[in-house]
């Protein structure tokens, strides 16, 4: 690397529209394969695969979260979890509240959400979210972070809240080809 490329910075909103541009793409690359897949299989069994698909890849997310905790000798508790989103552009902004003595995560202005909803295809947009407890299972079982409210559901904000599994959702979860979707709840 020179000196000239050693010195080169970026003005912030300019990173942010250029990860904003990369999360419409992903938008629009997930309803790509979901509209697919569901035409090809019917509804049914369409989502069943995406949900199948989504699965494996927050479990590959979770599992690389999981290890860049376990190399710095943390334990993968809720607490040390790394978080895996861009910093800047994925969302207006993101805050953390205590709603009744439950600490909760909120983002504001998911781009995904809003490419989903200005092409009216909130429903199957969704389906992306289940990235969310796929993820953080994988990362450690024991826990899911699960939507209370989410944009495509037709909320202002996304809301989450990291809570325990119980034995039947880690079952269902980690069986080939069980519903593991109603974890979201």
């Amino acid at each position: 690397m020179n000196k000239e490329e050693k010195e080169q910075t970026v003005d912030l909103e300019e990173a942010k529209e250029q990860v904003r541009k990369v999360c419409r793409r992903l938008a629009l690359l997930h309803l790509s394969y979901t509209k697919t897949i569901i035409s090809e299989l019917g509804n049914r069994k369409g989502k069943k695969l995406v949900l199948k698909a989504i699965k494996n890849y927050g479990t590959r997310i979770g599992k690389e979260v999981k290890e860049a905790v376990s190399a710095q000798g943390i334990k993968n508790d809720p607490e040390s979890y790394k978080e895996d989103l861009p910093l800047y552009g994925m969302h207006d902004g993101t805050e953390e509240v205590d709603v009744d003595g439950e600490k909760r995560i909120r983002a504001y202005g998911c781009v995904m959400a809003k490419k989903w909803k200005k092409l009216g295809e909130d429903e199957l947009g969704r389906l992306y979210c289940y990235v969310d407890p796929a993820k953080y299972m994988a990362y450690n079982s024991n826990f899911k972070l699960v939507h209370i409210k989410s944009v495509p559901d037709g909320d202002k904000y996304c809301e989450f809240i990291i809570k325990p599994t119980t034995e039947q959702e880690r079952k269902d979860f980690f069986e080939e080809d069980k519903d593991w979707s109603y974890i979201d709840k």
